[in-house]
């Protein structure tokens, strides 16, 4: 009796999987079935025109089944109006949709002889934004970008509706973005096939936020008065540079936590005294490798007003040297985002004496204290616009 046990158990294991293979093959069909009916639509909707609600179905049927454009028969009837709209040959389109600027640049003259850039989605009795001339409106979108040149607002503000992507590609924006980036050094497109395309792929430093490293290494301390021991410390700072638009910048070594320091650096009128500031240029060599070449110094104190010197305050010591750092670095991009990585090449003091004009220069050794900087994007640096672009 004993020997029959296993097999009966074996039986209703099999039993089991059998089970479990139709219930598996049954959710397949309802699965496929399921995705035929999204295709089919997203197919529906291509012909009618609502790309992009096409989109939507075509993409959630290939979640379900990816291959399910090859599992289904297209035999369409004739169209109404004696055009055959066979889905096989709607591929023709894909050429023209590739480029969604000259597509909603049709579809928006074909739509309506006024050329309105948007139109209310509802009825409302409030002014409507498509109301605005194409004068005010691009100049709300140059106010987006602001004198910061966030790019970044702007190509979130193209996916409101297919005017505002037609604002947002406007060739002047992007040039004058360009400009304010590369100054004369960029007059000519080539290799490039538009400003845009020059402003995302071009090697520069980001705007919409800093810039930071972490430094750690272990220093020996004093030996005790007993002689017993040795103590030993462990030295951390950070490295911050925030660049502007302008060619101007900021660079700050300290010990604080960036949760601590990086909202100070929002504003260029900034209260610390650790803080140097200076301007910086992007050179490009024969080697393809973009630098960053820059010299910043402690920003000079400003004059006393007449008023004010007879009156007891307290003064600094005036000072008889000028000091300024001279920094390079090497821009180059890690990981998924672009040109987030800044390697040190370079980097010395530079000492003027006023008193004989002299300059004493000092160059440090690149070692493994100066880490690379990575970048770090802050929203409130471009939360606010004091200009437009």
């Amino acid at each position: 009796m004993s020997e029959l046990k296993p097999v009966s158990g074996s039986g209703g294991t099999n039993r089991g999987l059998s089970r479990a293979a139709d219930l598996k093959r049954k959710q397949e069909i309802v699965r496929e079935e399921k995705a035929r009916e999204l295709f089919l639509k997203a197919v529906e909707e291509e012909q009618n025109g609502a790309v992009y609600e096409a989109i939507k179905y075509y993409r959630r049927a290939m979640q379900l089944v990816p291959d399910i454009e090859f599992k289904i028969n297209y035999t369409r009837s004739p169209d109404p109006d004696g055009v055959d709209v066979n889905y096989m040959e709607e591929s023709e389109r894909d050429s023209e949709i590739a480029d969604l600027l000259t597509y909603f640049q049709q579809q928006l003259s074909l739509q309506d002889s006024s050329l309105k850039i948007c139109q209310p989605e509802a009825e409302t009795t409030q002014m409507h934004i498509s109301a605005l001339p194409l004068e005010v409106l691009m100049y709300i979108f140059h106010w987006v970008v602001s004198s910061d040149l966030d790019l970044r607002a702007l190509e979130q503000l193209s996916l409101v509706c297919r005017g505002f992507y037609i604002c947002a590609r406007d060739p002047e924006i992007w040039r004058s973005a360009c400009l304010r980036v590369w100054g004369r050094s960029c007059t000519k497109l080539v290799p490039f096939n538009s400003w845009r395309e020059m402003f995302l792929e071009r090697p520069r430093v980001r705007f919409d936020g800093v810039y930071i490293s972490k430094t750690t290494y272990i220093r020996q301390g004093e030996e005790s008065l007993d002689g017993f021991y040795r103590a030993w410390h462990q030295v951390e700072y950070y490295r911050y540079l925030r660049f502007f638009p302008d060619g101007q910048m900021m660079m700050l070594t300290t010990p604080e936590d960036p949760l601590i320091t990086v909202p100070r650096l929002r504003s260029r009128n900034v209260r610390m005294e650790s803080v140097l500031f200076g301007h910086y240029r992007l050179s490009q060599d024969t080697d393809n490798q973009t630098k960053v070449f820059a010299v910043v110094s402690k920003r000079k104190e400003e004059k006393v007003p007449e008023y004010q010197k007879n009156r007891y305050y307290r003064r600094s010591p005036v000072q008889d040297s000028d000091h300024s750092f001279h920094v390079g670095l090497q821009l180059s991009s890690g990981g998924r985002q672009q040109f987030n990585k800044l390697m040190w090449i370079h980097h010395s003091c530079h000492i003027t004496y006023r008193s004989t004009g002299e300059t004493v220069v000092t160059a440090f050794d690149i070692d493994k204290t100066y880490t690379p900087l990575f970048f770090a994007r802050v929203k409130s640096y471009t939360a606010f616009s004091e200009k437009p672009l």
